[in-house]
């Protein structure tokens, strides 16, 4: 059979990554010494090899986390910083995720507790997990906006459906009227579920009143902060210590 005909039939099925390893089976000659069950195992696994790329690349398209690039491996460890490197490279295994545990990243602004909670995530995404990014305020102003135009339970609904859920920045602005309990409620449809990150300026011990709600900050606490894996960064922001380099070397 023409290697033309087969080449059309991959294609009109959408097998990109089988048929780009067949083409280049048919042009390398090496690949005539392999049995036949050795080079269709090459051809099958190209093609799980795309479709997982695929996925990986749309799962990357749909978290909305801002910095792809962040990685565990990047992360400046250098004592100054006060990281506890055992205890992220311990998160980084992601068996909290499998776990359905969640983790509480704060300190002060700059120290990286948005980078790290990044990191989670990309790593999250290519081992097939579904993350999602999004600032706290951002959450709770889309809560109050489908509150009233009738797509509440349609956004609780996408919410709980992501594995790896990041809310960024919970603490930097002021709680207004029902947005404990809306916080609440994303919360309680993810607990014993999924997974999810909280980062904050604010120390936990705080965390009570700013929800300024004594029984929903009892509930928020009772099933996020006792039962989570809690990183504290201490060391001084990379945002000035980068700028104080920057500086230093536009005057140099």
């Amino acid at each position: 059979m023409d290697h033309t005909i087969i080449i059309n039939k991959l294609a009109e099925l959408s097998y990109k990554g089988f048929k780009d390893a067949y083409m280049h089976q048919i042009e390398d000659v090496n690949y005539n010494t392999l049995s036949f069950e050795d080079r269709l195992y090459q051809l099958l696994d190209a093609q799980d090899i795309f479709l997982r790329n695929k996925r990986i690349t749309m799962a990357f398209r749909l978290s909305k986390i801002k910095d792809k690039q962040a990685a565990i491996d990047a992360i400046d460890f250098s004592p100054r910083r006060k990281i506890n490197k055992t205890q992220i490279h311990s998160l980084a295994a992601l068996n909290f995720i499998h776990a359905k545990q969640n983790v509480i990243i704060t300190g002060k602004t700059g120290t990286g507790k948005s980078y790290i909670a990044q990191a989670m995530a990309n790593r999250a995404i290519i081992d097939g997990y579904r993350a999602y990014y999004i600032r706290t305020p951002t959450l709770l102003e889309e809560i109050r906006i489908s509150r009233i135009d009738g797509t509440y339970t349609n956004l609780l609904k996408k919410y709980s459906r992501f594995q790896l859920l990041i809310l960024d920045d919970f603490g930097v602005a002021p709680i207004v009227e029902d947005d404990a309990t809306n916080l609440f409620e994303i919360i309680e449809d993810r607990t014993e579920i999924n997974s999810t990150i909280i980062t904050s300026q604010l120390p936990v011990s705080e965390w009570y009143n700013y929800l300024n709600n004594n029984t929903i900050a009892d509930a928020i606490l009772d099933r996020i902060v006792h039962s989570s894996h809690r990183v504290e960064l201490s060391g001084p922001s990379m945002r000035k210590m980068k700028s104080t380099i920057e500086n230093k070397e536009i005057l140099e």
